[in-house]
C-alpha cells in the first residue's frame, strides 16, 4: 500500500537557505512540525537552541534542554523540539531572564533580536483574513494561526469593526486581546518580511494599485535616510504609526 501524506524527514540541502546549518556535513536536518508558520518562514526550535543561541553542541543536548521546559514561545512552554518558531514570535529563556523576538533581517531573513522584558508580553500580528461568525461578531484570523473575536453590539451597524486585512493588531499574549491597531496605509511604518528587500524598514509613501490581486500591489517605502525602495504588498508588515511599537535591530529605524 502506498504511503499517504508528506515525508517526516528533511534533507539539509532542501532546507530554507537562511537556516544556519552545516549542509555538506550532515545529510538530514530537523523538519518543523505542522504549526503556526510554514516551512519557508520558520526556524525549528532545536536549530534556534543549538545553532543560534548556542546553548547546546549537539541535537541530543538541545532536545534535552527543550524537553526540560527551558524555552517558552509566546509565553507558553514548548517541549516539542520541532516546533516552528516564526515571524514576530517571542522566545523566553527561563532562568536567565532573556527575551527575544523573531524579526525579518537583511541577509539572515529571520533572526532573534533581544527585547526588554516589558515588551515580551506584546506581539504584533498581521490580519490575514476576517470572517463573520454567529451573532454577527467578527473573527480576525492572524498570521500566526491565532484567532481573535471582535464583539459587535449591532450586527447591522458593526461600528466596532475597524479592522482591515493586512493591517496589524498588537496582541496582549496573556489575555489574547487587542491592545492597538495599525492599518496598512500610506504614512505608517512597516517592515518587509519577504523578497529582496527583506528586513528593511520604512514609511509607506505610496501604494500602487494594479489589475492583479490586492496582495500583489506595489508599495513604495522610504527609510530614515530618505532612500526609497519598492516591494509587493504581500511582504509589508505595519509596525507603527509615528514610531515602531516593537524594538528593532540596530540601524533598522
Amino acid at each position: 500500500m502506498a504511503r499517504m501524506g508528506g515525508s517526516r524527514h528533511l534533507k539539509s540541502l532542501a532546507a530554507p537557505e537562511f537556516w544556519p546549518i552545516l549542509r555538506k556535513e550532515y545529510k538530514w536536518t530537523v523538519k518543523p512540525s505542522p504549526g503556526p508558520h510554514p516551512l519557508e518562514r520558520c526556524l525549528p526550535l532545536l536549530i534556534l537552541v543549538r545553532d543560534i543561541f548556542k546553548y547546546a553542541k549537539t541535537g541530543k543536548e538541545a532536545r534535552r534542554l527543550i524537553g526540560e521546559g527551558r524555552f517558552k514561545v509566546d509565553g507558553r512552554v514548548v517541549r516539542n523540539y520541532k516546533f516552528p518558531v516564526g515571524l514576530m514570535d517571542v522566545i523566553e529563556i527561563t532562568g536567565v531572564n532573556e527575551f527575544y523576538r523573531i524579526l525579518p533581517t537583511p541577509i539572515k531573513v529571520l533572526w532573534p533580536h533581544k527585547i526588554p522584558k516589558e515588551e515580551a508580553g506584546l506581539k504584533p500580528c498581521q490580519i490575514i483574513n476576517k470572517t463573520t461568525v454567529k451573532g454577527g461578531h467578527i473573527q480576525l484570523n492572524l498570521h500566526d494561526g491565532r484567532n481573535v473575536l471582535v464583539k459587535v453590539a449591532d450586527p447591522r451597524n458593526p461600528v466596532e469593526d475597524i479592522y482591515e486585512t493586512l493591517g496589524t493588531v498588537l496582541i496582549s499574549l496573556r489575555e489574547n486581546t487587542i491592545v492597538n491597531y495599525i492599518p496598512l496605509k500610506e504614512g505608517v511604518i512597516a517592515i518587509v518580511y519577504g523578497g529582496r528587500n527583506v528586513g528593511r524598514v520604512g514609511k509607506i509613501v505610496e501604494i500602487i494599485p494594479s489589475a492583479l490581486k490586492r496582495r500583489k500591489y506595489i508599495v513604495t517605502l522610504e527609510d530614515n535616510a530618505g532612500r526609497r525602495f519598492q516591494t509587493s504588498l504581500e511582504y509589508v508588515f505595519p509596525i507603527g504609526i509615528d514610531k515602531p511599537v516593537i524594538t528593532l535591530y540596530e540601524g533598522a529605524w
